[in-house]
């Protein structure tokens, strides 16, 4: 077979000579001449060179940034729970408070603490200025029967009358000594005390004689409760309550201010009417069952005891808060 040649000197396989080459071709001759020669750099534009107007900035979405300790490499810090828990105030419950006396002292005192009112139609008339004040300040009233006050108050005792509202608030001993005037001063500290109708009737008690304050221990329960407000008749707001910290330091802060602590006894003490009472005295009175702590008698400078037939062994706590005060008032008055 004969040979067949193109005319021309024509490529068979190429094509012509000048024709353009197909993309494998033309990829090959540049990696070819990449491999021969150092790629030009492109000649360095001038300001001048630059156009007259700018053109307009492409829009890109916002990039996420990780977190700061992320891009620093850190760990995350560790939370301390207490810390949180004193740096986020915990929410002070709402109050249920009842009786005539009780409800009116408060209102007189904190009308801004009322929240709520419930009330028999039969109060309107003693209560119309609690109603006018609500309406003023668009708080909620509600005529009821007596089967929803006692449901309300948990207590047969409400007097026709319930009030919601935030609890007074408790001093530290601190704040209670820098509020306190110079001269004759009485207080109550209860130790171990936790019948809130005991609580009831001291403060009553303390508000008859004047009393400065009610200081109760850190780790006591008790506090100003509708029962105890209602057995007061409106001496749970006639004077603050004390919420003390370590008992050491209480001492130590009572003495410095001029105080004198004097623990009551059951046997053991000083005659009451036999002892000269100093014009600043703390009574300390301890619960009926157990007395004063051990510790805080010993620390006490004075022990006293209220003399009596021995009949019975001891005074309801109330009872004798009520008659060392009365020998107070009385010898501060001679």
């Amino acid at each position: 077979m004969s040979e067949r040649k193109p005319p021309g000197g024509e490529s068979l396989y190429r094509g012509p000579t000048k024709a353009p080459r197909d993309k494998r071709e033309r990829e090959r001759d540049r990696r070819a001449q990449g491999e021969t020669a150092a790629p030009e750099k492109p000649p360095r534009e001038h300001a001048s060179d630059q156009p007259t107007s700018t053109p307009p900035a492409r829009a890109f979405p916002p990039r996420e940034r990780a977190p700061l300790r992320e891009r620093l490499g850190g760990p995350a810090p560790a939370r301390d729970p207490a810390a949180r828990d004193a740096a986020t105030p915990r929410p002070v419950p709402e109050q249920r408070m009842y009786g005539l006396n009780a409800c009116l002292a408060l209102f007189a005192k904190r009308p801004e603490s009322l929240r709520k009112v419930w009330l028999l139609e039969s109060r309107i008339p003693a209560l119309k200025a609690v109603l006018a004040y609500c309406v003023k300040q668009r708080l909620g009233y509600t005529v009821v029967e007596a089967a929803d006050l006692e449901k309300l108050s948990g207590s047969a005792h409400h007097e026709g009358v319930v009030f919601g509202a935030m609890p007074a608030e408790e001093l530290s001993l601190s704040a209670w000594l820098n509020e306190l005037e110079p001269g004759p001063q009485l207080a109550i500290w209860l130790d171990g005390v936790g019948n809130p109708h005991n609580l009831g009737a001291i403060l009553r008690s303390a508000a008859h004689f004047g009393v400065a304050g009610v200081f109760l221990s850190k780790d006591s329960t008790l506090a100003v409760s509708g029962a105890a407000a209602r057995v007061a008749e409106g001496g749970a707001e006639a004077l603050p309550i004390v919420r003390l910290g370590n008992s050491e330091n209480a001492m130590a802060q009572l003495q410095a201010a001029g105080f004198t602590v004097a623990a009551t006894m059951v046997r053991g003490g000083q005659s009451l009417y036999a002892t000269p009472l100093p014009e600043r005295l703390v009574l300390l009175m301890g619960a009926e069952q157990t007395g004063v702590d051990a510790a805080l008698a010993r620390a006490s400078a004075l022990k006293l005891l209220i003399p009596g037939s021995g009949a019975v062994e001891s005074l309801n706590v109330a009872s004798a808060t009520s008659v060392l005060l009365s020998e107070w008032t009385r010898q501060q008055q001679k």
